[in-house]
This record gives C-alpha cells, sequence and structure tokens, in this order.
C-alpha cells in the first residue's frame, strides 16, 4: 500500500481544514439568522401584547380618584390618563411612553450700572431631543418704583413685553415685577438670547436710592427658562401611580415603571388623537377635549440595519367615557 507523503499530508489536512471552516462558518451563520429571527418574532410578539394592552386600559379611560379629566397629557409619544388597570375599584394614573421626558432649568442673572441700559444672558446647547417646551420666566430689581421706570424684555430681537410697569418699588432687594413667556418658537434651533433694556428714567441718579443688591447696578435681571424635551428611546415603558390618601393624590415619586417591548423604531407618533368625525387633532388643548378617538401605533425591528424589514402594529380604541 503506497503511503502518503508529508506534502500530500499536510495538503489534505489543509483541505479538510477548509472544509470544516467552511461548514463551520456555515452552521454559525445559520444560528445567527436564526437567532435574530427568534428575537425578531419575540420582539413583535411582545409589541403585539403591549398594544392590546393599551387599547383595552385606554378604552376605559375615566376620571381620576382625585377629579382629574381622564386624558392628562396627549403627546406623540407619551399618554397619560387615568383607568381602573387592575379592576380594584380604584383609578390608576397611567403613562405610557417612549424614551423620557427631560424638563431641566436654566438661569443666568445680568445687571447694568447705566442710566436706561441694557444687559443681554444667552443659552446655548440645551436642545437634545424633541422640543416639548420652553417658558421664561423674568424678574428684575433695581431703580423701579415708578411707572415710567420699566423693564422691556426681548428674545432675538423680538419684544416680550414690559416687566414692573406697576406694582414695583425702588431697590427692593428681592426679585419683583416676574412675568412668564412662552419662546418655544424661538427655541426651535438651540439658541435664546434674552435682553433686559431698562427705560430711560431708570437711573439711580442724585436723589435716587443706590441699588447695592448683589452689587451696584441701576437694573438687575433674573432670566429662569425651563425646558422640556422628549429624547429618544427604543423601549415602550409604562408607569402606573396609585392613588393615596384623603383626598387622593398621585405622588410622582411612587410610579412604577416597567418595559412594555424594546427595539421600538418609532419615527412617526405612537399616539394619534381623532376627533368624533375621525379627523387628526394636531393642536395640543384640542387633543384633551375633542379626542374621541385613539390610534396606537408601533414600528418593531430589532436590528434596522439588517433584513427582515420593519413590523408595523397599529391599533384604533373609542374611549367609552368621553362620547
Amino acid at each position: 500500500m503506497k503511503s502518503f507523503t508529508l506534502i500530500e499530508a499536510i495538503i489534505t489536512i489543509s483541505i479538510f481544514g477548509l472544509a470544516m471552516a467552511a461548514v463551520l462558518g456555515f452552521i454559525l451563520m445559520l444560528y445567527r439568522a436564526h437567532g435574530y429571527e427568534w428575537e425578531q418574532s419575540l420582539a413583535i410578539s411582545e409589541a403585539r401584547r403591549g398594544i392590546e394592552t393599551m387599547a383595552k386600559e385606554i378604552r376605559e379611560a375615566r376620571e381620576g380618584e382625585n377629579g382629574a379629566y381622564p386624558i392628562e397629557y396627549a403627546g406623540d409619544k407619551e399618554f397619560i390618563f387615568y383607568s381602573d388597570i387592575d379592576n380594584d375599584g380604584k383609578t390608576e394614573r397611567v403613562r405610557y411612553f417612549l424614551g423620557q421626558i427631560l424638563t431641566q432649568t436654566l438661569t443666568q442673572e445680568c445687571s447694568t450700572s447705566n442710566a436706561g441700559g441694557s444687559c443681554n444672558v444667552s443659552f446655548s446647547g440645551f436642545l437634545i431631543g424633541t422640543l416639548n417646551s420652553a417658558q421664561l420666566k423674568v424678574s428684575v430689581e433695581g431703580d423701579l418704583g415708578s411707572s415710567n421706570e420699566y423693564v422691556d424684555v426681548y428674545v432675538d430681537g423680538q419684544n416680550l413685553g414690559g416687566l414692573c410697569q406697576s406694582g414695583c418699588t425702588d431697590c427692593a432687594g428681592t426679585w419683583q415685577g416676574t412675568q412668564t413667556f412662552d419662546v418655544f418658537s424661538q427655541a426651535q434651533d438651540g439658541i435664546l438670547n434674552f435682553m433686559a433694556d431698562a427705560s430711560s428714567k431708570v437711573n439711580c441718579g442724585s436723589g435716587e436710592p443706590k441699588c447695592n443688591w448683589g452689587g451696584y447696578h441701576t437694573m438687575k435681571a433674573n432670566f429662569e427658562l425651563t425646558i422640556s424635551q422628549e429624547i429618544q428611546g427604543t423601549e415602550l415603558q409604562k408607569g402606573i401611580t396609585k392613588p393615596v390618601g384623603s383626598p387622593p393624590t398621585y405622588p410622582s415619586d411612587q410610579e412604577k415603571i416597567s418595559v412594555i417591548t424594546s427595539y421600538v423604531r418609532n419615527a412617526p407618533p405612537v399616539f394619534e388623537y381623532l376627533d368624533q368625525q375621525g379627523n387628526k387633532i394636531e393642536d395640543y388643548p384640542a387633543r384633551l377635549k375633542d379626542t374621541k378617538v385613539m390610534k396606537v401605533f408601533l414600528v418593531v425591528n430589532v436590528n434596522p440595519n439588517r433584513p427582515p424589514n420593519e413590523y408595523q402594529l397599529e391599533s384604533f380604541v373609542q374611549l367609552r367615557n368621553l362620547k
């Protein structure tokens, strides 16, 4: 019997090794594909159960134990309502949301010692998600005791209104004339430039009091910017708060949060709001009072960079107690 030479043995072993590597690679590819499809199927199953649960609970929305209207908040990716979800005869506060709502308050001050002077502050870098609201609270202090001593507030060159046109006193040593302005439209680009502009009579001249609270000034302004924005996530979550006490309340620190489904890829809204005629409601206040039917829509995909394609689920729910 003829035996293999060393070179023939090496070649045979190499060919066998390559063949085994190809077979193992194929098996691994099949295993990964099967694992991905199983994970996608599981995510879809969870989403389907989640949407069925949401539809059932939303359908039974009713007045809260504290007398609150059945719908508390009606956002594109967050919906807060009241419903007896565990059939114990008491109404829970229920919050469904994708991602999280981040609310932050930023504060800056400025001052001027000039007669009829102005001062400026800027806010930037605050926008990291989808803006829900932007409110500016402004207070002033200084030589502001007469009707011709007041401060105009500007954002990006636009006049928002005046402070201390009445009711303020000279150099009170505390913030006064407080007003709140909606600056949502101006905050869309993530940059806000504010100016407090004092009238010419704000001068602390001869015979006027010297304002020294926080350093000599004729006028000092405090800008408090509160930003609420939605940070996109991939987990649809549910928060439940039970009523406590008498009269009943829903303490925010007692909310219990769980994940309904993962791998949610919604760019479109999760929640849409329809009136009695089936028309979509865009205006926010109208969503609270005119909603009769809701659409719940989910896009699920474990990995958007590979097939299978995204899976879409939707359900329409009529709120029985809002007819």
